[in-house]
């Protein structure tokens, strides 16, 4: 902890004084534990990650005027243990937790988080949440040890670079369909509507500008006609939503090692000079890029692992037509995981096999709820908010 001359300030953050300081706070804060590791750029924007959600805070730690740390949280109405009780609970969740690498193990990062606690129980949140990397084990000793947050789920963090020479093809048996926006919200909320942490505002998260739109894919022999979402649907099929990332903040790899390097180049040189060998090439993602988030990936029937498949080849060929896309992202959590997994396109090298999502009630009376979620067996999905990536 701080000394008793070294007090540790918490405020609000203001816009005037902070935004320099927290850009040059990120620029020494690394995303990842290991090497190769993410660096984020929110290109003078602390704002920009969770400016969409329904209510949001900013806190920063000083330390002697020093800004050393800083947190973000929101707040939505979503389902939370819905397996125990389906009704909507007040969730708040945590993000964006940096702190100086000169200035850890003081209690920066415990007073922002209960801080920001405190903020959530003054408005009436039932849950807080976070999520971190499995082997950030600073983040989870702090959390799950000292906080007293509860292991909640294990989903994995699934990466794939855009090619932008090849195009994917797609079966011409397979009918892709895009929604409406009215028609993607009432099958959300149909199929999905009773997973973990499922927003009770999905119609805001599907109509915002960064929203791609959703689809549909299934079997053209199974419909005579254009899919309903009012009607029954195929024996097999999937559905997912595209955001676009790229305007929010930007990624680079670093610490990549030289073998990435040389592989990426070269495999660009030959695809960009003999497209017919069709190689399998690697982005240029050591500088600065944007990326594609798919989120609401929802599928039905024995079939669906080719549709959503497909669902997936239509965002990358998506994603091509954008200058700053070089990945394409999703995160799926679940007892179906791992076989979903072999269906969505995806690099094992970028990918996170089990990021570590926690959950902790902010309730008396919600206690014994986390409890018995944690004792009970977790096999359905959970609903990654586009809007808290």
């Amino acid at each position: 902890m701080a000394s008793d001359h070294e007090v540790i300030k918490i405020r609000d953050y203001d816009d005037n004084i902070d935004k320099i300081r927290i850009r040059n706070l990120e620029r020494i804060c690394k995303v990842g534990q290991m090497a190769p590791f993410l660096l984020m750029d929110t290109m003078g924007d602390p704002i920009c990650r969770i400016r969409n959600s329904p209510l949001f805070k900013i806190l920063v730690a000083e330390l002697n005027n020093e800004l050393v740390g800083v947190i973000q949280g929101t707040i939505k109405i979503a389902n939370c243990c819905s397996n125990l009780k389906d009704i909507p609970r007040i969730v708040g969740y945590i993000l964006g937790l940096r702190v100086s690498p000169l200035h850890r193990r003081i209690g920066v990062a415990s007073n922002l988080v209960r801080n920001i606690e405190k903020w959530f129980v003054a408005n009436g949140v039932d849950f807080a949440y976070m999520a971190t990397e499995k082997d950030n084990k600073a983040s989870a000793k702090l959390f799950v040890d000292k906080l007293n947050f509860v292991k909640f789920s294990t989903p994995s963090i699934i990466v794939n670079p855009v090619s932008q020479y090849h195009s994917k093809s797609i079966s011409s048996n397979i009918r892709i369909t895009k929604l409406t926006t009215d028609e993607a919200e009432s099958l959300y909320r149909k199929f999905m509507g009773t997973t973990e942490l499922f927003p009770y505002d999905i119609n805001n998260v599907l109509e915002k500008n960064l929203s791609l739109g959703t689809w549909i894919a299934y079997h053209q022999s199974e419909l005579c006609s254009e899919f309903q979402s009012d009607s029954p649907p195929p024996n097999s099929w999937a559905m997912l939503s595209v955001r676009n990332s790229c305007g929010v903040f930007k990624l680079r790899v670093g610490k990549a090692p030289i073998t990435w390097k040389t592989y990426g180049k070269t495999s660009r040189f030959i695809n960009r000079v003999f497209p017919c060998m069709k190689i399998r090439s690697l982005s240029d993602i050591f500088n600065q890029f944007g990326f594609y988030f798919m989120y609401g990936l929802y599928c039905e029937g024995p079939d669906s692992g080719s549709l959503v498949h497909s669902l997936c080849q239509i965002v990358h060929n998506l994603a091509r037509k954008c200058k700053d896309c070089k990945i394409i992202v999703t995160e799926i959590g679940g007892g179906d995981t791992e076989k979903l997994k072999v269906h969505i396109p995806h690099r094992k090298t970028l990918s996170c096999s089990e990021d570590l999502w926690c959950v902790k009630a902010l309730k008396m009376e919600e206690q014994n709820t986390i409890s018995e979620l944690i004792r009970c067996t977790h096999p359905g999905t959970i609903f990654v908010d586009p809007r808290e990536v």
